[in-house]
């Protein structure tokens, strides 16, 4: 079996086929420009249920499902080197737009030398995505349990990207956070810090290996101390049609998961799936665990694409996150024990179609 296998299995529940109908509007003397998008809007409905008190999300309604607009070109300096840039907007396609429904999706620029590898900065997802949790970013909607690509991306980030060699290749970065804006002399630190993420991965045949790290030291996941998120994965193409993939992630005084997904994906039609079994851990642990609650979940999801035609695709995903308790999204450290709330827990769903030019 080839490498390519791995990616053929996949590539049906992303969308793969149809995402790459990029139009190009100018390619001549080693400078290419191309125009790309999609629009993508579904029906939705369930999902954990929200307290007395608070908004109702559970209700059916018409949502926007990823609709984007964006350009990419590249400019060939010589055999080795070439330069390279991005910019991709985001908005609400199932509804009138107003500004402030736009927003930056991916901006930024590179060089890429075969030799060296590659070296971009701006505005786009964590190297974690690219080495831990591609394998399991399958849905359109929700479903990824595993850290994505906030951690440690999305804005002022600088990365480098190793050239292939053999079917390894390597991902560092890191991400500024300036202290610019906050109040001089208020408790805290108001200097600049830098967040690094990295990692590995290695292809040989139908064998995909990742294993990355994210520091997260800003507490964006709720209930954390600041610990660095650490995870692996494995997946594996036992035939063009059908791959298998299992992974690990963890953080201290947060979550354990373990992650067991497939995809099969034949012709038009591609079918996928993944259970995760989550445990609470460290000091999320101990909250749960003084408020009564579960320390422990099961998560599922699954979901199917058809591709009408090479630019036309419709879909229909479902997705369980087993929760039977939620955390107040601005609670840490000791105040969890206060801020836990009872939910339902109900089963979201989805169904909608997207069209790739």
């Amino acid at each position: 079996m080839k490498k390519t296998l791995l990616a053929t299995a996949i590539a049906g529940a992303l969308g793969v086929t149809a995402a790459a109908q990029a139009s190009t509007v100018y390619d001549q003397d080693g400078t290419k420009l191309d125009v790309y998008g999609r629009l993508a809007v579904a029906i939705e409905g369930g999902g954990d249920k929200a307290p007395v008190g608070a908004a109702k999300s559970t209700g059916t309604e018409f949502d926007d499902m990823g609709t984007r607009l964006g350009v990419r070109g590249s400019q060939q300096i010589s055999s080795d080197l070439s330069a390279y840039g991005r910019l991709e907007l985001r908005m609400k396609g199932d509804q009138r737009n107003n500004n402030a429904d736009i927003a930056v999706r991916n901006s930024y620029l590179g060089l890429k030398s075969n030799t060296y590898g590659s070296l971009q900065a701006g505005n786009f997802s964590s190297v974690y995505l690219n080495t831990v949790s591609a394998p399991f970013d399958v849905y359109i909607g929700s479903g990824l349990e595993f850290a994505g690509g906030g951690e440690g991306g999305l804005g002022d980030t600088l990365a480098y990207i190793s050239p292939n060699l053999e079917g390894f290749q390597v991902y560092l970065q890191g991400k500024h956070y300036t202290g610019n804006g906050q109040i001089v002399g208020s408790p805290g630190d108001n200097s600049s810090t830098i967040e690094t993420a990295g990692g590995a991965v290695y292809e040989v045949d139908a064998l995909r290996l990742g294993l990355g790290y994210a520091e997260n030291s800003d507490d964006k996941v709720v209930g954390n101390s600041g610990e660095t998120i650490f995870g692996g994965t494995a997946a594996y193409a036992f035939t063009p049609a059908f791959s298998a993939r299992l992974g690990y992630e963890t953080q201290d005084n947060n979550e354990d998961k373990i992650g067991l997904g497939a995809t099969y994906a034949m012709g038009a039609w591609a079918v996928y799936g993944d259970y995760y079994n989550i445990s609470a851990n460290g000091t999320r642990e101990q909250a749960l665990e003084a408020a009564g609650a579960d320390t422990d979940r099961n998560a599922w999801a699954l979901g199917s694409t058809y591709d009408v035609s090479s630019n036309f695709q419709v879909f229909a995903e479902v997705y369980e996150s087993d929760q039977s308790t939620i955390i107040d999204a601005d609670t840490t450290g000791s105040q969890l024990g206060d801020n836990l709330r009872s939910i339902r827990d109900n089963v979201y769903w989805m169904t909608g179609a997207r069209y790739f030019f």
